[in-house]
């Protein structure tokens, strides 16, 4: 936040460039949220559909409702995704200008994807009573594709950023025309693979641990029936298969940085130099005023082996980075520090869970650990520890590429608008989404408190509690 200050403070910085950095991250901060449940939730509705067709009436009645609360959630991020979708333009218009028919072809696909979800959740939500049972089933199939390519498409985008290709630069400086366009070559850049892995792992995980939490706080208020039980156990399995995939998926993205975004490697290591060769692992630190680590707790060689992949490759320095194209460090560093640590609970915790459900573990012997309140507890906290570690996980990817929009050919500060009103859209957008957040939460909680009092078959996602006649009859 101090270097985006002292930016926004230089004499050559636009005077919108603040603002348009704090829109861009409070709208896609709370925007990706949603996306996460477009993407994981219709699996988890799929599965508990198909357990429902099996004879688990418990099943079907809780994937019913799921794909009510799945409807508002979409009706809601449809509002935020829209803003973002004008912010590219008015925010950043050095960069849509310049790189729009770059950017397009994943942009336009991404939006067909969001009508097929659209339609097909549309469908899912009517056919209830009025499709055939596997017909009906399988509509959550293009629904949950169409999510994954929509967030692909948005990936893409991201990655190219980070991974700038099919193009090239006619000139030198800010007057460069972009000649030579390849739509495919931009989408299907080199970085977008793991970077979309990484965010599809990482949604699975949020919502798994998000939904399964929700029924924690059920159980913990003395609802232990089958319906808790059930609706926690199935997200809960797929936040342990993702959860433990991540790291993995996040350690081969980052063997890349090496080669790729160096300076960002090294505000991830806090390495100053690259002298060391092995590299040790620091935990924790900061870097000082005065260019030195403080505060870190060093580990021999594991620096490199986790960074490198190697016993003695060194990691590169920031001294091999000029000081004008360095990130913020010290937010780099503990965004990503932060993300790796929670990461690593959250893990940790789905391990120990299934291993003292193993009962053939004789040490341990095998217990149920959603008889204990300390997990439940833990576990009603895990849905917003999840969404925590992927928004530093953003963090750290985004200010980590600072400061360049389009990685080692278009500064930030070069995209940003000249336009100090930008302030007022910030606070607009600020009230939208706190409007939007509240809506939210509203619903969802009357949807919740009609369900326990018995109505089991709600009108609509919205709808009021109860009709009298005349009403329904017009």
């Amino acid at each position: 936040m101090a270097l985006d200050l002292l930016a926004a403070a230089a004499a050559d910085a636009p005077s919108g460039l603040l603002p348009a950095r704090d829109q861009m991250a409070l709208s896609l901060g709370w925007h990706i949220v949603l996306a996460c449940f477009g993407v994981a939730f219709p699996s988890m509705i799929f599965v508990m559909h198909w357990l429902g067709l099996r004879g688990n009436t418990t099943a079907l009645e809780l994937a019913k409702r799921w794909s009510k609360v799945s409807a508002v959630l979409f009706a809601i991020g449809a509002v935020s995704g829209t803003v973002l979708s004008f912010e590219m333009g008015l925010l950043w218009p050095g960069l849509m200008g310049k790189f729009g028919d770059v950017l397009g072809l994943p942009f336009a696909f991404e939006g067909l994807a969001f009508f097929v979800e659209a339609i097909f959740m549309g469908i899912y939500l009517y056919g209830w009573g009025r499709l055939p049972a596997r017909i009906h089933l399988f509509t959550l199939v293009p629904m949950a594709v169409a999510g994954v390519v929509g967030t692909f498409c948005v990936l893409a985008v991201n990655a190219w950023m980070n991974n700038p290709a099919g193009f090239r630069l006619d000139g030198v400086g800010p007057d460069a025309r972009v000649v030579d366009v390849h739509p495919w070559a931009a989408m299907f850049n080199d970085g977008v693979y793991l970077m979309f892995a990484h965010m599809w792992v990482a949604a699975f995980v949020v919502v798994g641990f998000t939904v399964s939490g929700v029924y924690a706080v059920g159980m913990l208020r003395g609802r232990r029936d089958t319906h808790h039980r059930l609706g926690f156990m199935v997200p809960f399995v797929f936040a342990t298969i993702f959860a433990l995939v991540q790291p993995l998926v996040g350690h081969v993205l980052g063997l890349r940085l090496a080669d790729t975004q160096p300076a960002k490697l090294a505000a991830f290591e806090l390495a100053t130099t690259t002298e060391e060769a092995p590299a040790p692992l620091k935990i924790g630190g900061w870097l000082g005023s005065d260019g030195k680590v403080h505060g870190d707790l060093e580990i021999p060689a594991l620096g490199s082996l986790i960074a490198r992949n190697s016993f003695d490759k060194p990691v590169p320095g920031l001294d091999t980075v000029p000081e004008a194209d360095r990130p913020p460090v010290n937010m780099t560093r503990w965004s990503f520090q932060l993300m790796v640590a929670f990461g690593s609970l959250l893990a940790a915790a789905v391990a120990g869970y299934w291993l003292l459900r193993w009962r053939r573990f004789p040490v341990l012997g095998g217990r149920d650990l959603l008889e204990k309140r300390w997990f439940l507890r833990f576990m009603a906290l895990s849905g917003p520890l999840a969404i925590l570690t992927m928004e530093l996980g953003w963090i750290a990817t985004e200010v980590g590429r600072q400061p360049w929009i389009v990685y080692g050919i278009m500064r930030t500060e070069e995209a940003a608008t000249d336009n100090p009103w930008l302030w007022f859209s910030l606070g607009g957008v600020a009230l939208l989404y706190a409007g939007l957040t509240a809506a939210a939460y509203v619903v969802l909680r009357g949807m919740s408190r009609r369900w326990r009092e018995g109505e089991t078959d709600l009108p609509s996602p919205y709808g009021p509690a109860h009709l009298d006649d005349a009403t329904a009859a017009h």
